[in-house]
């Protein structure tokens, strides 16, 4: 029999690191006053659309986020540690120009491709994106012909959209370029291994990107 679950996938709300574009990686950053702004629009939403079910990476960011959908919706979230973000290694922390400003070459080969020249010190990016991918997958095998919210990371999400969608990883920048905070990505998973793209990076409110 066939079965297929529905993913919505969202990105964490702002952190204190977002103003500067650096990268938070396995740092345990919190949500700045718009992160948790975003956070309760999340709530709202999840309340209009009911999903059966709400899972989320490990970090706090991830787990304030999906805090207000939970409340709203009476869930206890689930955590799944494969869910967390990429460990960006030496960049952690830091910005991709501080990074360019000591070491032009490596930056440059990290822009061209980002999977063959992940930053010094980072988790293998296809690593990533094959335990990301395996998450959603068990989570969509755990929720058969339901709809589940899932909270995680703006570069895991990409690299797992890449892979699901058999779209080459080292290209997530370019066709990705970034998830917003707290917006929804719709992705149909069945049980055959098929995945499909429903939407991506819509605003859980009008006025909130």
């Amino acid at each position: 029999m066939s079965t297929s679950t529905t993913l919505l996938l969202a990105r964490h709300g702002q952190t204190i690191w977002h103003a500067e574009n650096r990268y938070a990686g396995v740092s345990d950053i919190g949500l700045t006053d718009e992160g948790r702004a975003q956070a309760e629009a999340l709530g709202r939403w999840a309340a209009v659309h009911r999903p059966d079910a709400i899972w989320t990476s490990p970090l706090s960011r991830a787990i304030a986020t999906a805090d207000p959908a939970c409340r709203a919706l009476g869930i206890t979230p689930r955590r799944e540690p494969d869910l967390r973000e990429c460990d960006f290694g030496v960049v952690e922390g830091r910005t991709l120009a501080e990074f360019a400003a000591e070491v032009p070459d490596a930056a440059e080969a990290f822009r061209a491709d980002p999977v063959t020249y992940p930053f010094p010190g980072a988790e293998d990016p296809l690593e990533a994106a094959a335990r990301g991918a395996g998450a959603l997958r068990r989570i969509a095998a755990a929720h058969p012909d339901e709809r589940v919210l899932v909270v995680a990371h703006n570069t895991l999400l990409r690299l797992v959209l890449c892979t699901l969608l058999s779209i080459p990883p080292a290209r997530y920048r370019r066709v990705f370029p970034r998830l917003r905070n707290a917006a929804i990505t719709e992705l149909r998973l069945d049980n055959h291994g098929s995945a499909a793209l429903l939407s991506l990076n819509v605003p859980c409110e009008p006025d909130r990107s």
